[in-house]
């Protein structure tokens, strides 16, 4: 009997909260950018007596993230892919945040869906950020959510001209993640497979406290102080969030996003907080 996979992208906070929660009995295939973290990531599963291989991956990159679909299926059934990789926009320039957060996880869940096991699931880990700009025209949703993945970046409208900085880069691309899993329900449903995504708000990780800690630190505390919960999310309420959508509980969801924001969009909506659309 062929062992089941999970494949989780992102070796951060939030992928070894979904790593621990998902994988025990089964083999976990933990891939990361950063070596370092990925080799501290797979040794800290291992003592844990999970069982783990681990790849070093470039999710801006098509064959990167193909020889990983090909390592995960060369293991068995992958029953789920979950992708967390990300940067943020404090850290990077504004095509860095859309060669990653955009196109990477659109070429993801393209070079999954032709090894993704019959009665699996895929989820993309995006961001509340997805929720806080008004909307696109309707041509440029579509593009979003049905445009191969290899022809996105060449979209007028994801030029430098029309992208003027990395907030905005992030905002759209994570608004990209919710329409393309609604595309992707479509094809994946042919596999018999499901994909979904999450959007968390601000969660206790070491990417947080490091914005938390940047010039823009203040946003994420005004955010944090307006929202009903008036707290972080902990990794592992993600995580049990995530274990749903991946799991047969969840047999009739596919195409969703569930935002789990502490309530900040609420507050962004009712006017007391300032949308950074």
């Amino acid at each position: 009997m062929s062992q089941e996979v999970v494949v989780v992208i992102g070796a951060g906070g939030i992928g070894m909260a979904i790593a621990r929660r998902q994988g025990f009995g089964k083999h976990i295939l933990l891939a990361d950018f950063n070596e370092k973290l990925l080799e501290s990531a797979a040794k800290e599963l291992e003592v844990a007596s999970y069982k783990v291989s681990m790849l070093k991956v470039d999710v801006s990159s098509r064959a990167s993230v193909h020889a990983l679909a090909d390592a995960a299926a060369a293991l068995g059934s992958v029953v789920n892919v979950i992708h967390t990789a990300g940067v943020s926009p404090n850290m990077v320039p504004p095509d860095r945040v859309l060669a990653v957060d955009l196109y990477g996880s659109a070429v993801v869940f393209e070079e999954f869906e032709r090894v993704i096991a019959p009665g699996g699931a895929g989820l993309i880990v995006s961001s509340m950020a997805g929720y806080m700009s008004a909307g696109l025209p309707a041509e440029q949703e579509h593009d979003l959510a049905f445009a191969p993945a290899d022809e996105l970046l060449a979209k007028p409208f994801l030029g430098p001209d029309a992208v003027p900085n990395s907030m905005v880069a992030y905002i759209v691309s994570k608004r990209a993640n919710h329409l393309r899993v609604q595309a992707l329900a479509i094809s994946w449903g042919k596999r018999a497979a499901r994909v979904n995504s999450i959007s968390p708000g601000i969660v206790a990780t070491p990417l947080a406290q490091h914005e938390l800690n940047s010039p823009i630190g203040g946003i994420y505390r005004a955010m944090i102080d307006a929202s009903p919960a008036r707290r972080m999310a902990s990794p592992d309420e993600i995580a049990v969030a995530a274990s749903y959508l991946l799991g047969p509980d969840a047999g009739f969801i596919t195409g969703s996003d569930l935002l789990i924001d502490g309530g900040v969009i609420a507050a962004m909506r009712a006017g007391l907080l300032p949308s950074p659309a």
